[in-house]
């Protein structure tokens, strides 16, 4: 048999782990479980994950990996984004395959959501 590897948990740095905590539960509807002051678990996610505190960020321009949310309503997901304080550094922009845009969440840290191209038939 094969061993599997495969991506089980990701680590996020925050700033300010209470305000992205909120961010995330508002926009996504992640749920959190606190263990200590510095550090924060996520789930209901898609992949389950932590923030810890930092003053770094996670973004493109440093080299970071960019996490990726599939959306089924891409404007309805940039409006809960605003609503819940992020700061969209993006707008929507269409590539082959689908359309995204970029966010940065109150820590700092950048993230993208996309929606696939529906392919209609006629």
């Amino acid at each position: 048999m094969t061993p599997r590897e495969v991506i089980n948990y990701v680590e996020l740095p925050a700033k300010d782990i209470p305000a992205t905590k909120a961010f995330f539960e508002r926009a996504f509807a992640w749920s959190f479980i606190d263990y200590g002051e510095e550090y924060t678990a996520f789930s209901n996610s898609g992949i389950e994950g932590g923030f810890f505190l930092s003053e770094l960020v996670s973004s493109t321009l440093n080299g970071a990996c960019l996490l990726v949310l599939l959306s089924d309503d891409l404007e309805a997901t940039e409006q809960r984004v605003k609503s819940a304080g992020g700061i969209i550094s993006q707008a929507i922009f269409s590539f082959p395959g689908g359309r995204r845009f970029h966010f940065t969440e109150p820590s700092g840290n950048e993230l993208a959501v996309w929606s696939p191209v529906k392919a209609y038939i006629a």
